[in-house]
């Protein structure tokens, strides 16, 4: 396909991530829900973390009052061990009860490390290795018992004999972790959950905190639409400060727009009723050749016809939007009626949807001459497609006739250039087509028709999306 009249690119089409990541509210909801996501999970963890070190130093302040309490019924004498049948925390005298006292010696010459041991022992092996601090200094820590988690606090201490000697021994409380591990799991449970509904509640919050703060920009949104389909001349609604000074600005420059837009139409207009009386004093003339009277009269014609698309348009914008499918319909019951004998089909292929961002009149003007001209190429049959989507507009015009050459193809659109053999016209139909299209950078393209085989012409814009 060759491509007659360049116009310029306006980039390939956003993708649907890219819309994404260049939407205002999608960034907002996505950086809320990240600090929801981020922040309260660091929050539980920090929580869970102080409440397992507050669990940790409570067990240790509770073994530590069990060593004391043990440690005070401890006697060495004659370098020998004596400790009561009976201590006066109950859990040391019930056999596996979860909570354990030992006595062992740091001195690594003795034979037996263990020196004494809680009725609650009964039924474990020794450990193999037991902490020993220095003397008089503790230590707390972790270590498996038959398989289980225990929590074991340490404390060294020397008794002096008789001969000044000292005996060394380290007290050792042994507690399962159950108990604490319970505590933990059960916090954790209703921290997590208690963090989820909070979670949740948050993201509504900030769901409907983002909508209503981002409600003034769908507000302008709406009404820039409204505005591009020709709904609404200006912005109305009452915006926020930081919007006001943008809603200002957007009117002054659509007041702008439409004052130049009506200047050059009555400028249009002024200069044809100009023309109008010089060439009626012309055409008034006796001694005119035919072919001098001829031409005048075309000039009439054009100037006639500016006229009218003068007055039809002098109120469009650029900014209006026209439904192409209302326009298309009416040029098809118009020249079915011209082109009856011999008898022309125009089958339409046209999404109803699809809008022509600009003046209703200069789409007239390109349809009617595009189709015009198919109409009189083809022997039966003209196709109409017109397609919209992703901010672009196709309108693709193909008949069954004889075709464009490709030497055709680089002069139809001159001005005066006729690639037809037809009986009527001016010669400035394909050129006029030519210069709208131009005007809103879009493209115009000639190729062969691959469905009805002659001729099809393409035209295609690039719009914004709404």
């Amino acid at each position: 396909m060759s491509n007659c009249s360049p116009a310029p690119e306006s980039g390939p089409p956003a993708t649907p991530k890219k819309r994404l990541l260049n939407s205002l509210k999608a960034r907002l909801i996505v950086s809320a829900l990240l600090l929801i996501l981020v922040l309260l999970p660091l929050i539980g963890f920090t929580l869970n973390d102080a409440f397992r070190q507050q669990v940790k130093s409570a067990a240790k302040n509770e073994l530590s009052a069990y060593l004391y309490s043990v440690l005070a019924v401890t006697e060495v004498d004659n370098s020998r061990l004596f400790m009561p049948e009976l201590l006066a925390e109950n859990q040391f005298n019930v056999i596996q009860s979860g909570l354990y006292a030992l006595i062992s010696t740091p001195d690594k010459s003795s034979a037996k490390s263990l020196l004494w041991q809680s009725d609650s022992f009964l039924g474990f092996k020794a450990p193999p290795k037991l902490p020993h601090p220095a003397t008089g200094h503790s230590e707390f820590s972790e270590m498996v018992l038959e398989g289980k988690p225990h929590i074991i606090y340490s404390f060294s201490a020397s008794f002096e004999q008789r001969d000044n000697s000292r005996f060394p021994i380290t007290i050792h409380i042994v507690k399962d972790q159950a108990n604490f591990q319970q505590q933990i799991d059960q916090f954790n449970r209703q921290l997590w959950s208690w963090l989820l509904i909070l979670m949740v509640l948050l993201g509504i919050i900030q769901l409907a905190w983002l909508l209503w703060t981002l409600k003034p920009l769908a507000k302008f949104k709406q009404e820039l639409n409204d505005v591009e389909q020709g709904r609404a001349m200006q912005l109305k609604a009452d915006y926020p400060t930081e919007l006001q000074a943008v809603a200002r600005q957007l009117n002054a420059l659509l007041n702008t727009e439409q004052s130049q837009r009506k200047r050059y139409r009555n400028a249009l207009s002024d200069l044809a009723h100009s023309l109008k009386t010089p060439l009626a004093v012309i055409q008034s003339q006796k001694d005119l050749s035919q072919s001098s009277f001829e031409q005048i009269t075309v000039i009439n014609k054009i100037i006639g016809h500016q006229l009218k698309r003068a007055q039809s348009a002098a109120g469009s914008s650029w900014h209006l939007g026209v439904r192409v499918s209302s326009v298309s319909e009416k040029l098809v019951r118009t020249l079915g009626k011209i082109y009856h004998s011999p008898e022309i089909e125009i089958a339409e292929s046209v999404d109803s949807e699809a809008i022509f961002k600009g003046d209703e009149a200069d789409l007239t003007e390109i349809l009617g001459n595009l189709l015009d001209n198919a109409c009189k190429a083809a022997k039966s049959k003209v196709l109409l497609s017109v397609t919209s989507g992703d901010g672009q507009l196709t309108i693709a015009i193909e008949d069954d006739g004889q075709g464009v050459t490709p030497e055709q193809q680089s002069q139809i659109f001159e001005r005066g250039i006729r690639a037809d053999s037809y009986g009527q016209g001016h010669g400035i139909g394909l050129a006029i087509v030519r210069d709208l299209i131009d005007s809103y950078n879009g493209k115009l393209s000639v190729s062969d028709s691959q469905k009805l085989g002659g001729a099809k012409f393409e035209v295609s814009f690039r719009q914004g999306e709404s």
